[in-house]
């Protein structure tokens, strides 16, 4: 078949000459994540599903198969040219958009604990929050490589991306998700920064979001309840405070060395959501402070990881790449960030999972996603360099 031959001749990591020419800091780091988290999630969901669905084994299993299909996508992701990326960002953003309305309407989204963030895809929800997020970092990219002159130099050209990307905050806020918004426009505005608005434009920018989110949260009496409750969990550790003071106890009972893999009290009813949003709490139980912080210190070495390989994209003239590996990395950041704040109780309690290691299809598919856009990205910079160097 002509495909198939020409996609051995074709020149891409897995398959060429050079197949293995990649950044393999950035590819370990992030396998010994994902085996963490099959290993974590299997531990911190077993009784629940065993209680509540008979089979010990059903989370793991789910997970096994999300993680195939994340690798799978991830080799595919690797196959494609950063250009074609490039060129199809508006595409991608509509279908983004189309993902976040069609959750929206009844019959074809699905409503879990009074959100509509899952669109039913046979026996597997999809998170269209997820895919929107990664094609707004590719449609941003884009405008800042395009629109570099006028970023730098006009208030319209700083406002414009708003201007596409608020509506799509909307829709996360009307799902809610207020997670997943905060990490929208958080990178976003870190893009804007790295693309080159100036400082001025950038705080007024950055108060002008705090200012936003803080009248959202004003003005949702849950949001206002969840905060007052980080605040003091204990003055109601049976109600508002509870996912938090459960987390709270995980972490205390793990001390330094933990209490043995497989050995938390906690996931066994105790600790909402112990495989999906407070998977670290359950690791820092089960392993200790010791363990905790290892798995942190490997997660911001990852998105550090992906930060530099922005920066070598930069440093070699590829800007649309360089963008893009920025966007993905502070993406991972605010994530990593978010979810371990929730988990210690430095931040408000919000349903967003932590990259490679939490419980979910969507999540971990764009997390593999991502990766392989890195990972392709860096391969590129690479060939490129050896073309030079060989006149």
């Amino acid at each position: 078949m002509n495909w198939l031959a020409t996609a051995r001749d074709a020149s891409a990591p897995l398959i060429g000459e050079r197949r293995f020419d990649m950044d393999l800091p950035l590819l370990v780091g992030s396998l010994c994540l994902l085996a963490l988290g099959l290993v974590m999630v299997t531990s911190a969901s077993m009784e629940v599903a065993a209680g509540r669905l008979g089979d010990p084994l059903y989370y793991m299993n789910r997970q096994i198969v999300y993680l195939v299909i994340g690798l799978l996508a991830m080799a595919a992701t690797l196959a494609v040219p950063v250009r074609l990326w490039e060129q199809f960002r508006f595409p991608l953003l509509f279908l983004g958009f189309a993902l976040l309305l069609a959750v929206l309407i009844p019959g074809i989204g699905r409503e879990v604990n009074g959100s509509w963030r899952w669109i039913a895809v046979g026996p597997i929800n999809v998170q269209p929050s997820e895919l929107a997020k990664l094609f707004a970092v590719v449609f941003l990219s884009g405008y800042l490589v395009h629109r570099q002159a006028e970023v730098k130099e006009q208030w319209f050209g700083f406002i414009k991306p708003f201007m596409v990307l608020g509506p799509m905050a909307w829709l996360l806020i009307i799902e809610p998700d207020f997670g997943a918004t905060v990490v929208l426009m958080g990178a976003a505005t870190g893009m804007l920064f790295l693309g080159g608005v100036g400082l001025f434009r950038f705080l007024l920018l950055f108060g002008s979001l705090g200012g936003l989110a803080g009248l959202l949260v004003a003005f949702e009496p849950y949001r206002l309840q969840r905060l007052t409750g980080f605040l003091n969990p204990w003055d109601d550790p049976y109600g508002t405070g509870y996912q938090l003071t459960q987390a709270l106890i995980a972490f205390g009972r793990g001390e330094w060395l933990g209490v043995g893999l497989g050995n938390s009290i906690q996931k066994q009813f105790y600790l909402p959501e112990a495989h999906t949003d407070f998977v670290f709490s359950v690791l820092a139980e089960e392993l200790g402070m010791i363990g905790a912080l290892a798995a942190f210190a490997l997660l911001i070495f990852v998105a550090v990881r992906a930060l530099y390989i922005g920066l070598w994209a930069e440093r070699a003239g590829r800007m649309f790449s360089a963008y893009l590996a920025y966007g993905l990395a502070i993406m991972w950041c605010g994530q990593v960030l978010i979810n371990v704040g929730v988990n210690i109780g430095l931040l408000p309690t919000k349903g967003l999972t932590l990259p490679f290691l939490s419980y979910g299809g969507s999540s971990l598919v764009v997390c593999c996603v991502s990766l392989g856009l890195l990972l392709r990205i860096d391969w590129e910079r690479r060939q490129a360099l050896r073309e030079a160097a060989n006149g």
